[in-house]
């Protein structure tokens, strides 16, 4: 049976409004949810909602864990109504148009340890916790234990602890373990607190008919539990060190390309064991999201390999990836196939063929579409129907940002003559960024996805992630004073008129975003 149109928002949570110092899952996220509802929307699209680090740019893509949750999402409200703390931590002050991380990693950390500290004083939910650890432990048990030798180690990369435990020695492991029983017992409570706040969430978007779209990172950080643990998968020296990296070519985004520094996979390896850990890896991602999108898909087929130690990432080379065998083990897996590939940059027929074959749709930009227009895939006159459209990724500039900052003068010109416009200079940044919504919601492609920045039309100080910028990212928020009434009730008409709309309700007020 063909999935009917639907349309969806693009936001992190992170990026939600809220006086803890970052967005959470709690009541600002359900009313996040009612907004999508009554605008006509069915999906709500996130980032990878796994631990960030400080050290890496609080990236998202660069965690110390690729299946754990992150506990700055957790919602300080929902603890106390769940009885785990007894009242509100202080609120943040200043400036709450970005996230603090430092502010709410400190705050966090302590209502954790207060929760956890209830716990152990017996009574509550211990039958449901201890549950959660059995099902979970085939990936929790070491998230949790990396997590501890890493404090242990005053935060060293695992490749600097004791050789014991930098090699994995079971002995040393084991007398770890029993050591450090309470400690490994209040990381995992800590994922058992961010599960359940992420449940709610989900029952309430499936309450009102909206699903959630995640995405899997192709490659874990080299610092990670998942490295640390399969050591075997990747392409690591006798101390654990990359022999060669990841990374992509000169692109739009980077004339030197992109130096990401992530191991390798030993594709060999991963071969001989039948891609039992990526099957692992969706088997999690499918337990918090209703549709996974691989970001970097091509990687699959043929990626950029970086020497170990090389300056630029232009230094690199392509190299065979395992194709179709690893597709057609996640398709035995998981029948259904929930995947979207991410299949923007230098695409060859072979990533194409695949895409066919195993039916996942791709991703269309319009951002990308008004160059030389008339043969440009991303024009909307090329659209196919089995497709994602978006106005932008988390990885551009917003709409309004795009068109007052960067487009060149074909750009321009070819959009306004779209628009039935004899003048680019006509057309305001904001409205640019009405009609970019407007050609994705008309768009033949099943899917569109509009980030939040681009309904509200908010410029480029708005946007999420600069491209090969390491600092500065991933700390947009909303401010909760846009008019996201009018912007709802729009989105809604359109929706409505380009046959994507789901059931919803009134819209109510304007602070839901």
């Amino acid at each position: 049976m063909k999935e009917p149109r639907r349309s969806g928002l693009l936001l992190h949570p992170t990026s939600l409004a809220g006086p803890w110092g970052i967005g959470d899952l709690g009541a600002g996220a359900r009313s996040f949810v009612d907004f999508l509802a009554a605008a006509g929307q069915t999906i709500w699209q996130v980032l990878p909602l796994c631990p960030t680090d400080g050290a890496l740019g609080e990236s998202p893509y660069s965690s110390p864990s690729a299946l754990a949750g992150n506990l700055l999402l957790l919602s300080p409200e929902d603890l106390v109504e769940a009885g785990w703390i007894d009242g509100l931590p202080p609120q943040q002050q200043g400036d709450r148009s970005r996230v603090d991380f430092r502010w709410a990693r400190r705050m966090k950390t302590g209502l954790v340890e207060a929760a956890f500290g209830r716990f152990l004083g017996g009574g509550k939910e211990e039958e449901k916790v201890a549950s959660f650890c059995r099902h979970q432990a085939w990936w929790l048990d070491e998230h949790c234990l990396f997590e501890e030798l890493k404090a242990h180690h005053g935060g060293l990369p695992w490749t600097a602890w004791d050789e014991p435990y930098r090699n994995r020695r079971p002995e040393a492991l084991e007398a770890f373990r029993r050591e450090r029983e309470k400690e490994l017992l209040r990381r995992a409570f800590g994922q058992y607190l961010f599960q359940t706040q992420w449940d709610r969430l989900c029952a309430c978007g499936r309450s009102r008919g909206v699903l959630f779209w995640g995405d899997l990172p192709i490659y874990p950080s080299l610092d990670s539990a998942d490295v640390w643990s399969r050591p075997d998968l990747f392409r690591l020296d006798e101390g654990g060190r990359p022999l060669a990296v990841a990374g992509v070519p000169p692109d739009y985004f980077s004339e030197t390309g992109q130096l990401w520094g992530n191991p390798l996979y030993r594709w060999e390896a991963h071969r001989e064991e039948g891609f039992r850990w990526w099957v692992g890896r969706m088997t999690r991602l499918l337990q918090l999201f209703d549709r996974i999108r691989i970001d970097h898909f091509r990687g699959l087929l043929g990626y950029w390999a970086v020497p170990s130690g090389a300056s630029w990432a232009s230094e690199g080379h392509w190299e065979e990836g395992p194709g179709q065998l690893l597709l057609q083990a996640l398709s035995e897996a998981f029948p259904a196939r929930p995947f979207l590939a991410e299949n923007l940059g230098v695409i060859t027929d072979d990533v194409t063929e695949a895409m066919e074959r195993f039916g996942l749709p791709g991703m269309i930009v319009l951002l990308f579409a008004w160059s030389s227009a008339a043969t440009n895939a991303y024009a909307p006159h090329n659209h196919g129907e089995g497709n994602v459209v978006y106005t932008g990724t988390h990885d551009n500039n917003t709409a309004r940002g795009w068109w007052e900052q960067e487009a060149g003068a074909e750009e321009r010109d070819s959009l306004a003559a779209y628009l039935g416009l004899k003048k680019a200079s006509s057309l305001s940044g904001e409205e640019a960024a009405f009609h970019l919504l407007r050609l994705a919601q008309t768009s033949v492609a099943r899917w569109a996805i509009t980030p939040v920045q681009d309904l509200l039309g908010l410029d480029g100080g708005s946007r999420m992630n600069r491209p090969g910028k390491g600092w500065g990212n991933w700390s947009w928020r909303l401010s909760g004073e846009e008019r996201a009434q009018e912007a709802g009730e729009r989105l809604r008409a359109l929706t409505g008129l380009t046959g994507r709309a789901g059931p919803f309700q009134p819209l109510v007020g304007g602070n839901n975003i």
